[in-house]
């Protein structure tokens, strides 16, 4: 990978890490819900759904104010006091240790006398709350905020008095309640707290700067408010329906029903809307005296839910980013995106575990998503940019050699690695006596002569695999070899250079018919050795070539076929790779220009065991 790839993936790893990190800290002002934030959400939810439902720790039981009750009593809404009062009897008669009323005691009863008969059960039992609300109103420039209370006799027989508000997030979930709110600079704190104190007959929570402690414990808090840890869908604490309380049936089925424990009395039926959709239950809502049942089993056992800080996450927003760095740098696809998954799925698999055995939620959407983009996009880039690439050695190869070849050779993808030694044959072919010929044709004529031949020898080299590297005038010069490796280069080259002939021979056939001269004949040279290979020139110009003294032999070889008025010389080198293919006869050793050492030339008669009259047959030089 080169240093020009490297620093625009980190561009894109960095771009994508810094749009999610601007997300997440949006997403840290109040009454900013994010996408991201959403996704988080689900994922809790997921988490909570798959840790699955917990046994309710039994010391909670709901009175419920249900369609049944509404049935069987024919009570329209609200309920009178009295009715209240009798259930409270029955639940200070089967030994309930704290009630929880989640009514607003605010306005009185129609008959004046029932609220003193409910406050006065109230007073019996050994402990009671209630709620009380902080109103606020805004509009045209005012803002106003008001305290309700529950009515004078309630006051004085209650045992405890806290706030109840739910939170309802972007998709109107209830994942968590407010645990304190202040009216006239006095603190007021979820009466799921008051409901823990008189039951575990501790001390009032306190607050302390932005640090909430209860029992010797301190809450975690996110935003002022505690994340319930629900012990499974609607209907997971024992409920009994009000009518039955009321006359007696529940005591009589189980005495036990509500001995020493949380009685909380609070209405289920949909019809007084009080009911709201949970992580367990988004379809089916849960009433919200249940909530506060899960509420309150929570701050009772400690079980409290702590979600991880803003700086932990944009921390591991980075770490997931660093991670994607390293997990893109395998060249291979497969390599990275097994890794890729690898990773995504530990991650997930950990953040499970964590939150299952410690209660603590990490984010994961952000991190998984950094970690997928972060691969993703790079590996899209690359995929790219050696398309391109791809595409640049196509155009540049496909003037040298076949498709087929380009075709192989975009593999390698990296150009630079076609620059070499290698040991490769090196073929040069020239038309005898061409520059005389030209001289009685019109310009038209040579184009009309040479293009056609130029055309079919570069065919021919190509079928055999061999790269054309110039053309100089009526000279070709090409090399088998490279860029695609072939051990038998050098027999390649010969069966190139005997096609080159019969090429020829259809050619002069051809140009008979057109009434062209047909007296042209050509001479090849070859030989094999180690030479450099690879890409020269400039950035305006570059050329696929090859250089050394090897190249500059099978030139020499190719002026000799003047000399000794042979088609096809080969060298040495050439000859002790071809001869068990061909046959050939020594010609001479002689010492070419540039050589201090003579040279052993071989010319090329024809295939072995080939008729004669496929045999190469000696030409006039000119």
């Amino acid at each position: 990978m080169t240093q020009k790839r490297i620093s625009l993936n980190l561009a894109l790893l960095a771009g994508t890490t810094v749009i999610l990190l601007l997300v997440q800290l949006t997403g840290l002002f109040p009454g900013i819900t994010t996408p991201l934030e959403s996704l988080e959400f689900s994922m809790r939810d997921l988490f909570m759904r798959l840790r699955g439902t917990e046994e309710p720790s039994g010391e909670i039981v709901i009175v419920a104010i249900d369609d049944f009750s509404f049935n069987w009593t024919g009570y329209q809404w609200p309920w009178p006091r009295s009715y209240f009062a009798e259930i409270v009897e029955q639940i200070h008669a089967g030994g309930g240790k704290v009630v929880g009323v989640d009514v607003i005691l605010a306005e009185p009863d129609e008959a004046a006398e029932n609220d003193q008969f409910f406050a006065d059960a109230l007073g019996k039992v050994p402990a009671s709350v209630t709620v009380v609300q902080i109103v606020r109103q805004s509009g045209q420039g005012f803002e106003s905020e008001s305290l309700v209370l529950p009515l004078t006799p309630y006051r004085e027989a209650l045992d405890g008095m806290g706030i109840t508000s739910f939170i309802r997030d972007e998709d109107a979930i209830v994942r968590s309640v407010v645990a304190v709110d202040s009216y006239q600079d006095k603190s007021y704190f979820n009466w799921a707290f008051d409901i823990a104190r008189l039951y575990l007959n501790t001390s009032a929570p306190t607050r302390e700067n932005s640090t909430l402690l209860f029992n010797d414990q301190a809450v975690p808090l996110n935003g002022g408010t505690i994340t319930v840890n629900y012990a499974g869908p609607a209907g997971t604490y024992p409920t009994y329906s009000a009518s039955d309380v009321h006359d007696g049936i529940t005591l009589e089925a189980n005495p036990d029903a509500f001995r020493d424990k949380i009685v909380l009395i609070g209405a289920t039926s949909v019809t007084l809307q009080d009911t709201y959709p949970t992580p367990f239950s988004a379809t089916i809502p849960t009433p919200g005296v249940e909530i506060v049942a899960n509420t309150v089993d929570t701050i009772i056992h400690g079980k409290y839910i702590t979600i991880a800080p803003g700086w932990l996450t944009l921390l591991i927003t980075l770490t997931a980013g660093l991670a994607a760095y390293f997990i893109s740098l395998p060249k291979r696809p497969t390599q990275t995106i097994t890794l890729l998954i690898l990773t995504m799925a530990g991650y997930w698999v950990a953040a499970l575990i964590i939150f299952i055995r410690q209660r603590y939620i990490l984010p994961v959407a952000t991190p998984e998503i950094m970690l997928f983009l972060g691969v993703v996009l790079p590996t899209l880039e690359q995929a790219v940019a050696q398309e391109r690439e791809k595409r640049r050695i196509r155009n540049l190869f496909s003037r040298f050699i076949s498709p087929e070849m380009v075709d192989q050779m975009v593999a390698t993808q990296d150009l630079n690695s076609l620059n070499k030694r290698s040991n490769i044959s090196i073929l040069f072919s020239d038309i005898r006596g061409f520059t005389t010929l030209s001289e009685k044709l019109t310009p038209e004529d040579v184009v009309a002569l040479l293009n056609p031949y130029l055309e079919v020898m570069s065919r021919v080299i190509y079928k055999h695999g061999g790269t054309v590297d110039k053309y100089e005038g009526d000279a070709i010069m090409a090399f088998f070899g490279e860029p695609v490796h072939y051990e038998d280069h050098a027999v390649r080259a010969l069966r190139a250079a005997m096609d080159m002939r019969k090429a020829l021979a259809e050619l002069q056939a051809q140009w008979s018919k057109e009434g062209r001269s047909t007296q042209i004949e050509m001479g090849v040279g070859i030989n094999s050795g180690e030479v450099f290979v690879g890409l020269l020139g400039s950035e305006q110009r570059i050329n696929y070539t090859v250089i050394g003294d090897n190249v500059n032999l099978a030139s020499r070889l190719q002026d000799l076929t003047k000399t000794y008025a042979w088609p096809v010389l080969i060298s040495e080198s050439t000859y002790q790779q071809v001869k068990d293919e061909f046959e050939t006869e020594f010609a001479d050793a002689v010492t070419v220009k540039g050589k201090t050492q003579s040279v052993n030339v071989y010319k090329v008669i024809g295939w072995k065991d080939a008729p004669e009259s496929e045999k190469l047959q000696p030409w006039a030089g000119r």
